[in-house]
């Protein structure tokens, strides 16, 4: 029989023990896989057929459309840190790359099926629906002090919003990290303040007021729709750089009132404030003729007596 001395016994556990915690570490909940988005990335909106949207939105990130090249309702909405695609190569490939991360979406395993969303506090996974999913008050992913962690929401059909709902990622986790693909289409409610990636099959809808901080709108074959909503991917991979605050202009002085013909600033009209200048104006003039006079008094006065 072989003997191995203590401290190769030693290290020969340590290693099989490393070994099982990365085996462990493989099959655990949390290993699954954020998909790359490609020239996507920069997108914080990306319609299939149109884009349209009423009220002031802001959009940080791109804004595109493709194979579609309809995109209204901008101005009043707004884009910056980004540029506007309608049916150009850019969009193309960005559609290209949706459609890559929407397919590496559907490959990753389940770890939850039909899991109760509203309330809830979900670890990191990937949660899947038999149907639809509806979210209707408070969402919580817990990233467990995993700054990598990864959410996963699928959905054979829709996935909807009520009113004034929330999603929030706590303990050092990202929303960058949040993916909801939608086997058809997303609706999300009035206020709702949401979070992550949406890779809709078809059409998503924003209703008015709802925000997607940060996370991204990708509809890959019907149309995004907005109404005074609020965009960003302004922190996640692909994201621009974060706009320079500009410096706060000087405070401007008040102009002291002057003669007309000075060049001054207009004298405020009512009459008193002119008054008071004018009344400054004559009584120095006069202070210094009482001046020059009793100097000239006091010099006569020396004169007469020298001689």
């Amino acid at each position: 029989m072989l003997r191995f001395p203590r401290l190769t016994t030693l290290v020969l556990i340590v290693l099989f023990a490393t070994l099982l915690s990365a085996a462990a570490a493989m099959a655990s909940p949390g290993a699954q896989t954020a998909p790359g988005l490609g020239s996507a990335a920069s997108f914080a909106v990306l319609g299939g057929q149109t884009v349209t949207n009423t009220g002031p939105t802001t959009i940080f990130g791109d804004l595109g459309v493709s194979p579609g090249s309809a995109i209204t309702g901008f101005p009043p909405g707004s884009v910056t840190g980004g540029a506007t695609h309608a049916a150009d190569a850019v969009a193309l490939q960005a559609q290209s790359d949706v459609t890559t991360a929407y397919n590496a979406l559907t490959s990753e395993p389940c770890t939850g099926t039909n899991v109760a969303l509203s309330g809830a506090t979900l670890t990191p996974g990937v949660y899947c629906y038999t149907s639809s999913a509806q979210l209707t008050g408070a969402l919580t992913l817990d990233a467990q002090g995993n700054a990598a962690a990864v959410f996963i929401f699928k959905t054979v059909s829709e996935l909807t919003t009520a009113s004034n709902s929330s999603v929030s990622v706590i303990n050092g986790g990202t929303a960058c990290n949040v993916f909801w693909q939608v086997g058809s289409s997303a609706t999300v409610g009035t206020t709702t303040q949401f979070v992550g990636n949406i890779l809709a099959l078809t059409s998503i809808t924003l209703n008015t007021g709802a925000t997607i901080v940060p996370g991204r709108a990708l509809a890959r074959n019907g149309e995004v729709t907005m109404d005074s909503n609020n965009i960003t991917i302004l922190g996640c991979p692909g994201a621009p750089a974060a706009p320079t605050a500009t410096p706060a202009a000087p405070t401007a002085t008040s102009a002291v009132p002057r003669l007309p013909g000075t060049g001054g600033a207009p004298l405020e009209s009512g009459g008193f404030s002119w008054t008071l200048v004018l009344v400054a104006s004559v009584m120095g003039s006069l202070g210094a003729v009482v001046l020059g006079l009793s100097a000239l008094g006091l010099s006569a006065q020396v004169h007469s007596r020298r001689q």
